[in-house]
């Protein structure tokens, strides 16, 4: 299986210039007039362009200001805090303070075209930490670390 992100825009060079600044990817190529791959992720990511009040899914139409969906986007970075100031000066707008977890730290952000990413930066063993101590590791010592 071979996954491909597809995020549907109003405004393609926008988006272009918005994904390319934000997030460090890189035009793969143009297919047409209306959709532009970008590189640089693990997935290629397809930026489409689809009008406001284009049908959209079932009776629903497409629109751009912010709204919520159960699909998100995660973006880990190496340095959160580098990753928010770059999406910032892009056009992102923050939502919410930085957050700390046993696994890493998170930000939620949105882009200028209503999606919601999300920003993490893993520590320790990232999700790991959520199933407990490493195997082999004594309970309550973190793994990799000297007792």
């Amino acid at each position: 299986m071979r996954q491909l992100i597809n995020i549907d825009v109003p405004e393609l060079d926008a988006a272009l210039a918005f994904y390319t600044r934000a997030f460090g990817l890189h035009v793969g190529r143009r297919l047409g007039a209306d959709v532009v791959e970008l590189l640089g992720g693990n997935a290629p990511v397809y930026l489409l362009r689809k009008p406001e009040g284009s049908p959209a899914a079932g009776e629903e139409t497409r629109r751009y200001a912010r709204h919520w969906s159960p699909v998100h986007l995660d973006v880990a970075v190496d340095d959160l805090d580098a990753a928010l100031a770059s999406a910032l000066a892009a056009g992102a707008r923050q939502e919410g303070a930085i957050r700390a977890a046993n696994w890493g730290r998170i930000v939620t952000i949105a882009d200028p075209f209503g999606h919601g990413w999300c920003l993490l930066q893993f520590l320790g063993r990232g999700y790991d930490e959520i199933a407990g101590p490493a195997a082999g590791s004594p309970a309550g010592s973190p793994a990799g670390s000297a007792a």
